[in-house]
């Protein structure tokens, strides 16, 4: 039988979890063995991916050479965020260069600005629409909550004009910089993105609050939530969110690299050794309809979320984490394009439209936007 910290799911995802674990390459299959104990198997043809989640995880080259060439994916996760860890996989794309080149030259020019506010105002309608969702199910049970939601949700989506606006000005440096006119990027910087990119942020930062304002009246009391923090996170819920995050943002870096494009030349988030900005540019629209979604799910229906003495999340809640999330993204379906598609195939999909994009193939850049 599986051990409880390594599970392979019908989900073509095998997650590794127990520190000393080996895996192996048996035949067409692979072996997570523990103390030369076989704890899980599971056939090379059926396996899109392999998350590796502790320390002290060996894995045989044959392994790594049968993944690389089955394009199965290996993702390591030893943290939070999305620079915490590695990835591991080939792209096996013959456009590759072409895609990374108009990437490259998209930084010069108003793609990178168009691309940028697309992903922001996706990021802001999902933030609204996941306060609206819960408003609607509190309708009946909690009509007072249900309005200071959907109050919130408005506001939210009030500042997609300020990012319409900011849009009309940057496109049109000329403009003399006004005192009704704040926002207004100065003329002489070389880029457009750099330009506006302070502005940029500010719009989606204080969109934010009121997103959180939000998250919070869905969260039970007891839980003492005092606020969202990115890092060194020590109460559940934060850490919740900080785990599902580093687990999506793998997937989303996999899906840019097959689509042709480098995670670590982004536009929105500026660029930093180390730091893979195009991965954090397009997780802003999956982050609600994928990981908030889920982790508010589960401490709806009562689920705790245990943290060990260091105030991070223990084995197990990682463990049911990893679990939703993975599943929320395999087989959670959402409207888009005219039919009803996977989360994961809707990432592939948005990471090939950025690249066609960029390339000049398609005419405009559209953020997802759940429905």
């Amino acid at each position: 039988m599986p051990s409880p910290l390594t599970r392979v799911f019908p989900l073509q995802t095998l997650i590794v979890e127990d520190f000393g674990a080996f895996i192996g390459k048996h035949s067409e299959r692979l072996r997570i063995t523990l103390k030369g104990e076989v704890k899980a198997e599971t056939p090379l043809v059926y396996l899109r991916q392999v998350i590796v989640k502790s320390r002290g995880v060996s894995i045989s080259s044959d392994a790594i050479l049968a993944c690389a060439e089955r394009g199965i994916a290996m993702h390591f996760v030893s943290g939070v965020g999305a620079q915490a860890g590695a990835s591991l996989y080939t792209a096996g794309l013959g456009g590759t260069v072409l895609t990374r080149r108009a990437q490259l030259l998209a930084y010069t020019d108003l793609r990178a600005l168009m691309l940028s506010v697309a992903i922001a105002r996706a990021k802001i309608g999902n933030q609204a629409g996941l306060l609206q969702y819960h408003a609607r199910s509190r309708k009946v049970s909690a009509p007072h909550r249900a309005a200071e939601l959907r109050v919130l949700a408005h506001e939210v989506l009030d500042y997609d004009a300020e990012l319409e606006a900011l849009l009309v000005r940057a496109c049109h440096p000329a403009q003399p910089v006004t005192r009704d006119k704040p926002d207004l990027p100065a003329v002489n910087d070389r880029y457009p993105i750099d330009r506006v990119r302070h502005a940029l942020l500010s719009i989606e930062g204080r969109a934010a609050q009121k997103y959180w304002a939000g998250i919070k009246l869905l969260l039970p009391t007891e839980l003492g939530w005092e606020g969202r923090r990115t890092r060194h996170a020590r109460d559940p819920f934060n850490s919740a969110l900080n785990y599902g995050y580093a687990i999506l943002s793998r997937q989303i870096e996999q899906a840019l690299v097959l689509a042709g494009l480098d995670p670590f030349a982004g536009f929105l988030h500026a660029d930093r050794p180390g730091k893979p900005s195009l991965t954090l540019d397009l997780i802003e629209e999956f982050r609600q309809a994928v990981v908030d979604r889920v982790v508010i799910g589960m401490i709806g229906k009562g689920m705790a979320l245990t943290t060990r003495a260091d105030g991070l999340l223990d084995d197990n809640s990682r463990r049911i984490i990893a679990e939703k999330v993975i599943e929320r993204i395999e087989h959670g379906a959402e409207r888009y394009a005219g039919k009803r598609r996977t989360l994961r195939e809707i990432i592939q999909t948005q990471a090939r439209h950025m690249a066609a994009y960029l390339r000049g193939d398609r005419a405009e850049y559209t953020g997802f936007v759940a429905k």
